[in-house]
């Protein structure tokens, strides 16, 4: 975030306000008498932007998310994983059988809600999302544990579905016992 401060703001700073003010935006006067500082919000904190690439996308007869089981646990739903090529080599050593843990980008959820009724049920009152398993939520992250039951070409076929249709994949990992 940049904030800019002209002269203004100069003029109605104290002076120790001043002393911080140039010590902070020294070589950042411009010849008009305003200053650029770069000041960085508490969500910058000098960290780069986290990036996230799907590695794949879920096949399913699911279109829509009124139509998914609430929980992976609760589902006998077959779907596919598709894998893209340039990460087909992470699938090594992945066998029918196997328990993953997926994690899916859920694309169309409701990014701004902070607060849900958890499984719809008004009756639970309302809660964080942090303290559900909502699809709403600011970073729209969803995990589940999907058994492979077959193993093809750059595709892994796995029941336990809980997602919809063209739900990018972000990841796949071992499923810890």
């Amino acid at each position: 975030m940049t904030l800019i401060i002209g002269k203004t703001v100069e003029a109605s700073c104290s002076p120790s306000a001043r002393v911080w003010l140039d010590q902070a935006c020294k070589d950042r006067w411009t010849s008009d008498g305003f200053v650029v500082p770069v000041i960085h919000s508490k969500h910058d904190l000098s960290m780069e932007d986290p990036k996230l690439f799907p590695i794949g996308m879920l096949h399913g007869d699911m279109i829509s998310p009124e139509e998914t089981p609430k929980n992976f646990d609760e589902s006998e739903k077959t779907g596919s994983l598709e894998i893209y090529p340039e990460y087909r080599e992470g699938l090594d050593g992945i066998e029918v059988g196997q328990i993953i843990v997926v994690l899916f980008w859920l694309h169309k959820a409701d990014r701004q809600t902070l607060k849900v009724y958890p499984r719809s049920d008004r009756s639970r009152g309302l809660r964080g999302v942090f303290s559900t398993r909502s699809p709403a939520r600011p970073n729209p992250i969803a995990i589940s544990e999907l058994t492979v039951i077959a193993c093809k070409e750059g595709r892994l076929e796995v029941r336990g579905i809980d997602i919809f249709d063209g739900t990018p994949i972000i990841d796949i990992k071992k499923k810890i016992d």
